[in-house]
């Protein structure tokens, strides 16, 4: 290898001082530069109110989007304070704005039994990566205030005023120069804040938006803290029992659960340590469903409703339909996981384990008729599961490449690499019929689906193995549903939806996206799950090149660039789309398989609460939920064919 000839002493060793690392690497300190991370900034400002709401101090918090996308945080807790600190010998305010990790969050007499946030970095992070900062603190009978550039002190803290109340007001602008965009998502900030609120029981959090013509706020307090959490995620579903169960204790990890049982066939389990969403679970979840599967079957075998001969009911049985929201609060917690998002503490799992253990016990003896209702769920959820692992296995055996073919409406690529693979399932045999003539066979593979398929979220697994219009998709896909399909097996790097772009389609990709959600979630969480967007409209005219309109605002714009060029509308042939068997092989490859003119709309995991929520509302039993909705975004619909 050839050596680079360049110095290398002391010279060349750079040293980053105060907050100028943040700023050089700031992926390092708040996860992405992306919209993400943006909101990152507000999340941790508003967790050191949260900390404060936790230690006792907070009932408040108010968040504010300024016009220009300024945040402003204000709480109404301790104040931070003011006082010169004995080691950076300026004060403590300017110190937690300007020092990493400096904060009230370490060692046992911290300020803090437990926080969030990101370990002390958060605001002094915010700081960095901001154009400038401001910081009111309202503490010992006086206002103080400070100023701040990219994390630089431009006004030491100065007292300003008296004031008999405590509490911290944060204003800060990102910095545009380290952020890809500086436009915050209400509704992303709506929800982060809901959930705090539920997690924070008698906090009440307000949000405003002053940026448009009408300004929006919202506001949350929930005195039932996680009961009010279980009760607004099944508020559209049909309940066992009419409460939640709730546990709560304190102690060396304070754990709080609220469960509740619908009659749904999935099961939505919830964890958070100290406010911190652990999407990927951990040892607090590991806890939690070691003791319901051993209180369910020890309270169906002491009562007689599991017989001698019966085996014991599996976790997944007695799991069905339950919606829980598991919250603790570790003073050291430990993330592992590839998001970090996972709790790793040993400890956690015993202490969990057993406070539901007695908790549940002690329930099921004194609710009998509840126990009765759950149990009996449990037990036609294992008869299910019996039957659908027969119904599994006929299906493992067609599914297998070496003893079997592939479906026969599938038409197949000829590479077998599955990255660079793409599988378009196709609405109808005459939109298959152009999709397979148009496609390239190299990489491309074709599946027409005919006929509305089964609504999987009306139906147990046992009636999803082997349903005629769901095993195609199973098979050509390659790696089994539910608890046994393996991601490293899918056969297609891209699974793409292609529909008509009307109401069957609609309803139909609906249906596929549903049973993606529900049996191939890790699909659609490792982002293979796609939506073809085929044009609505066509636009000619003689001598000029055929010009494709994906939306109506896409067709306005099209159509006044045109008139800027002098070309009249009224000169223009125009043809709306109605199906993708109108347009012939050519048109479809050009339009929407073509990679390199194609628009395809990736299906994320962002939200998994809300994604349940919207399928159980659109595809659900309950009828008045969705009544409501249809009625509410009905004025939103601009093309409703009929």
């Amino acid at each position: 290898m050839e050596k680079v000839k360049h110095e290398y002493g002391a010279e060349q060793i750079q040293v980053l001082e105060g907050l100028e690392a943040v700023r050089k690497r700031p992926g390092m300190y708040i996860g992405s530069t992306s919209v993400r991370g943006l909101h990152h900034m507000v999340y941790e400002i508003v967790d050191n109110g949260v900390d404060e709401a936790l230690a006792g101090y907070c009932t408040e918090i108010n968040i504010i989007i300024e016009k220009g996308n300024v945040i402003s945080v204000t709480d109404n807790g301790r104040g931070i304070p003011v006082e010169i600190h004995p080691k950076t010998h300026i004060s403590t305010a300017e110190t937690v704005y300007t020092v990493l990790h400096a904060g009230g969050k370490f060692g046992g007499d911290s300020g803090y039994k437990v926080s969030g946030g990101l370990h002390g970095v958060g605001a002094s992070v915010v700081n960095a990566l901001s154009q400038w900062t401001e910081v009111t603190i309202q503490r010992d009978g006086g206002i103080y205030k400070m100023k701040f550039e990219k994390g630089k002190t431009i006004e030491k803290l100065q007292k300003i005023g008296e004031s008999k109340k405590t509490g911290t007001n944060v204003r800060f602008l990102a910095d545009n120069s380290i952020f890809e965009s500086l436009e915050y998502e209400y509704d992303v900030l709506e929800k982060r804040f809901r959930e705090i609120a539920f997690l924070t029981k008698g906090l009440k959090i307000t949000l405003e938006d002053q940026r448009g013509e009408t300004p929006k706020k919202v506001e949350f307090c929930y005195e039932g803290g996680l009961n009010s959490f279980v009760e607004f995620i099944n508020k559209n579903k049909e309940k066992i029992h009419p409460k939640p169960i709730y546990i709560e204790k304190d102690g060396e990890v304070p754990v709080e659960i609220a469960m509740q049982y619908t009659t749904n066939y999935s099961e939505n389990i919830y964890t958070f340590v100290n406010n911190i969403n652990t999407i990927e679970g951990g040892t607090h979840l590991e806890g939690f469903k070691r003791a319901l599967t051993k209180v369910f079957n020890d309270y169906a075998r002491s009562h007689n409703i599991l017989k001698e001969k019966d085996n014991n009911l599996q976790g997944e049985d007695i799991r069905e339909g339950i919606t829980a929201v598991i919250s603790v609060k570790v003073k050291e917690p430990q993330f592992e996981g590839q998001t970090k998002t996972k709790l790793g503490n040993s400890k956690v799992t015993g202490i969990v384990s057993s406070m539901v253990n007695e908790a549940l016990s002690t329930f099921l003896e004194e609710n009998p008729q509840v126990a009765k209702a759950i149990l009996e769920k449990c037990i036609s959820a294992s008869r299910a599961r019996m039957a659908a692992r027969k119904a599994r296995e006929l299906v493992r055996k067609k599914s297998s490449l070496e003893t079997s073919t592939l479906p026969g409406k599938l038409a197949d690529c000829s590479s077998k690499v599955a990255e660079e693979c793409e599988v378009y399932i196709v609405e109808g045999d005459s939109a298959g019929g152009s999709a397979k003539q148009g496609r390239d066979r190299k990489f491309q593979a074709i599946l027409p689906l005919w006929g509305k398929m089964l609504n999987v979220e009306k139906a147990r697994a046992d009636k999803i193995y082997g349903n005629d219009k769901l095993n195609p998709v199973i098979v050509a896909i390659g790696a089994g549903i539910g608890p046994e399909f393996d991601i490293t097996k899918i056969r297609y790097g891209k699974v793409i939806i292609m529909a008509d772009a009307d109401v069957d389609g609609a309803h139909i990709r609906t249906l596929l996206l549903t049973f993606f959600f529900r049996y191939m979630r890790p699909l659609v969480e490792n982002g293979n799950v796609y939506l073809a967007q085929p044009p609505l409209y066509k636009l000619y005219k003689k001598g000029m090149e055929d010009i494709y309109c994906y939306t109506d605002d896409d067709l306005e714009k099209t159509l006044a660039r045109l008139e800027s060029e002098g070309i009249e509308r009224s000169s223009l042939g125009m043809q709306r789309y109605k199906g993708l068997g109108e347009m012939n092989p050519e048109q479809l490859w050009e339009t929407t398989m073509n990679p390199e003119t194609r628009v395809l709309v990736k299906v994320t995991m962002d939200d998994a609460m809300k994604a349940d929520e919207t399928f159980t509302l659109l595809m659900g039993d309950e009828v008045e939920p969705r009544r409501e909705f249809i009625e509410q975004n009905a004025k939103y619909v601009k093309n409703l064919d009929i």
